[in-house]
């Protein structure tokens, strides 16, 4: 049987495995043993303990727990409420305005906690049931923070991003940079769309009639500005060469923690300190998933390695007499296939250490295909059957139907499609920042 095969006959083995509600630790690892076992007998099982364990000694790694502890403790305060209410005293003057204050506190969480279900769940409890009082469709309140919750996985610090540079041996600290400006123009393409939706519709009239003075929206600041200073501090530490992603990740998650206590636990009141045991078990439930996700995926990818499928791959597609971009498109379409079954963290870890040597061989720049990937699995992330987002906001709006919320989403995956775009014809845009800040790539 040749390598092709066996690794066609994994990854349907695997696809099956997921189809039935397996883990995708359990069931990437499941696939590895068995077809090591196949391959080589049991004599391999003395390796396989060093292989898993080796896969998440990284160093590197301790950056995930500690932004997973900073979302967490932003997401369980009221923060996401502030961030809408403060938005929304600046924009009630523009078209749809209440809808463009969700999609900015999406992308500031987003830039607090790196998830983006943490992003749907605390911008959505309080936005959906506000856009919809004010007369806004179900699919657009829900399509909307739907959409911009994706943005959590590419405005940096992302988790995505540091799964992405453990898996490919890249810096985290320029992934972070490369992924900052391409945030931002999603957000403002996504911003643009909404704008003319709500103008053709006659919708966010009634936004027009409400006015703040000045006094009352920049009473709505003190709040929001402790949090946005953290984000600030993080990226000066990671950039200024004052830490690194780890300690800055560290410092990061103390500091959201005292905030959260003084600012919602003393002040405000409106948070509680029982609320700390619940804040560290979602912290370590989420890691010890994504912990054993790397790990299985380490066996997975040496099972490949060892059978020699990763390198036929490799060198099958790279014999293929077609144009690069031609060869880009196909690798974002299979990119995109593997987002609707798979989630970010599990597509990223099989999939990047075998296209990143095509990739660059190709000549594209590995930071920019990391943003582009991400994009892909931005789109993954608000389309079925996996479609993680989407559950989310029907969790927490059960009367809106997965339908509504997938059509209200669908204009806002044209606009990531736009990105991927505007990237491939101007790259400059994930690369200026890196180049600028740290240099150019080595």
């Amino acid at each position: 049987m040749g390598p092709l095969t066996s690794g066609l006959i994994m990854m349907l083995v695997l696809f099956a495995l997921l189809a039935v509600g397996t883990p995708i630790a359990f069931a990437l690892g499941l696939v590895a043993l068995g077809a090591l076992f196949i391959s080589y007998g049991p004599f391999f099982l003395e390796t396989l303990g060093e292989q898993f364990f080796s896969s998440i000694a990284s160093f590197g790694l301790v950056s995930i727990p500690m932004f997973i502890l900073m979302g967490a403790a932003v997401a369980s305060s009221p923060a996401g409420r502030d961030l809408y209410e403060a938005l929304d005293r600046w924009l009630n003057r523009v078209p749809g305005g209440l809808v463009l204050s969700n999609l900015g506190a999406c992308s500031i969480f987003a830039a607090l906690s790196g998830s983006s279900p943490a992003t749907c769940a605390a911008i959505g409890k309080m936005g959906i049931p506000e856009m919809r009082q004010r007369g806004y469709p179900a699919e657009i309140a829900a399509g909307s923070i739907a959409a911009g919750g994706t943005l959590g996985i590419l405005i940096p610090p992302s988790v995505t991003m540091i799964v992405y540079g453990i898996a490919t041996e890249t810096s985290i600290g320029r992934l972070f940079l490369a992924g900052l400006l391409p945030g931002l123009m999603l957000t403002i393409y996504f911003m643009i769309w909404t704008i003319i939706a709500c103008k053709r519709r006659g919708l966010g009239l009634s936004d027009l009639t409400q006015s703040f003075t000045m006094r009352e929206r920049f009473a709505a600041l003190p709040r929001v500005l402790p949090f946005l200073a953290i984000i600030v501090a993080v990226l000066y530490a990671l950039y200024g060469g004052v830490a690194t992603p780890s300690e800055a990740a560290g410092v990061g998650a103390l500091f959201c923690i005292l905030l959260v206590a003084i600012v919602y636990g003393i002040f405000s009141r409106s948070w509680k300190f029982n609320q700390m045991p619940i804040i560290f078990r979602d912290t370590l439930r989420e890691s010890v998933m994504i912990m054993l996700i790397i790990g299985a995926a380490e066996l997975f990818a040496f099972a490949l390695s060892s059978m020699f499928i990763t390198q036929t791959i490799a060198q099958t597609i790279a014999e293929m007499e077609v144009n690069r971009w031609v060869l880009m498109g196909v690798v974002n379409l299979f990119l995109l296939v593997a987002g609707f079954f798979l989630p970010p963290v599990g597509v990223i870890l099989m999939t990047a250490p075998i296209l990143l040597p095509i990739i660059t061989g190709a000549g594209f720049d590995p930071y920019w295909f990391a943003v582009i990937l991400t994009i892909n699995m931005e789109i993954g992330l608000i389309t079925p059957p996996v479609g993680l987002n989407l559950y989310v906001i029907n969790g927490i709006a059960p009367d809106i139907t997965l339908g509504q919320i997938l059509r209200g989403s669908l204009p806002y995956v044209l606009c990531m499609v736009l990105g991927i775009v505007t990237l491939c014809i101007f790259p400059e845009i994930a690369l200026f920042l890196p180049d600028l800040i740290m240099g150019p790539a080595t």
